[in-house]
C-alpha cells in the first residue's frame, strides 16, 4: 500500500510542477500573456492617436475649405494673423489702465 501511496503523491507532485511550468511558459516567453497584454496595451493607445489625428485632418480640411470658399475668412486670418491693412486704414491702439 505504501507504494500505490507514494505513487499517487509522485503523481500529484508531477501534475503540479507540470503546471507550474506551462503556466510560467504561458505567462512569461516571448508570446505569452504578458507580451499579449502590452501588444493590447499599444494598440488601444495607437487607436486613440488615430482617432485624434483624423479628427486633426477634418478639422484641417474644413479650415482649407473655408479658406477656398470664402474671402471673409481669408481677411480676417489676414488681418488677425499677419497684421494685414486694406489701403487708407488705420490702426488705433487702446491702452488698458
Amino acid at each position: 500500500m505504501r507504494k500505490k501511496k507514494k505513487k499517487k503523491e509522485f503523481f500529484k507532485w508531477f501534475i503540479l510542477i507540470l503546471i507550474l511550468l506551462l503556466l510560467s511558459f504561458l505567462t512569461f516567453n516571448s508570446n505569452g500573456l504578458i507580451e499579449y497584454f502590452k501588444a493590447t496595451q499599444r494598440n488601444r493607445l495607437l487607436t486613440e492617436q488615430i482617432k485624434d489625428a483624423e479628427k486633426k485632418i477634418k478639422k484641417t480640411e474644413a479650415q482649407i475649405d473655408s479658406l477656398k470658399n470664402s474671402e471673409k475668412k481669408i481677411e480676417e486670418i489676414a488681418r488677425e494673423k499677419y497684421n494685414m491693412l486694406k489701403p487708407n486704414e488705420e490702426v488705433l491702439k487702446v491702452e488698458r489702465k
